[in-house]
């Protein structure tokens, strides 16, 4: 059995500043017609910065749909036509003013794949350079610095709960054998 569903028709309902909103009718496999509601993304990144003394700069930051403030990954929005390396150098040096010598692209992650298309594409980035942060006019951070074993430990307890922050950690302690 093929396993695609074939669009039959498409409405949007919102358009916004970051996301699109429609809602589709599609034949499934077996021939039934059913909705799929989906959320357009334009993709993002997520940052690993991992300096020589072994630690990751985070970033907190108040989370409206958490109503919480949570300690993340730096990560942020591609810009239309960006290309996602372009997008993780720009976002590690606005968010935590760190340019670095090394960016090693660690793979995309599907952010929910049964509602959204939302791709983030992550990074390690080594051998940093700090300069001056250069936040967005609506982005209010705290910087934290936590050893990387910590925060490895942090995620494995439950501590972070972050999707793409949990992947790039995982994924860098794989990639760097640890």
């Amino acid at each position: 059995m093929e396993l695609i569903e074939k669009t039959v028709r498409t409405d949007t309902i919102f358009e916004g500043r970051i996301v699109r909103l429609h809602v589709d009718r599609v034949e499934l496999p077996n021939g039934h017609v059913t909705t799929r509601e989906v959320v357009e993304h334009p993709g993002g990144v997520c940052i690993l910065p991992l300096d020589d003394e072994d630690m990751v700069t985070l970033v907190k930051q108040y989370r409206y749909p958490f109503h919480q403030v949570i300690c993340e990954l730096p990560a942020g929005k591609l810009d239309a036509g960006e290309g996602h390396r372009l997008c993780a150098l720009r976002e590690l040096k606005e968010e935590v003013g760190m340019t670095p010598d090394e960016l090693i692209y660690l793979g995309a992650l599907y952010s929910s794949p049964g509602f959204s298309g939302e791709i983030i594409h992550l990074y390690l980035a080594k051998g940093l350079h700090q300069g001056a942060c250069q936040p967005d006019e609506d982005e209010f951070l705290e910087l934290v610095r936590v050893p990387f074993d910590e925060l490895v430990e942090q995620v494995m307890k439950c501590g972070v709960a972050d999707g793409k922050t949990v992947a790039a950690v995982l994924k860098a302690k794989t990639l760097l054998g640890r």
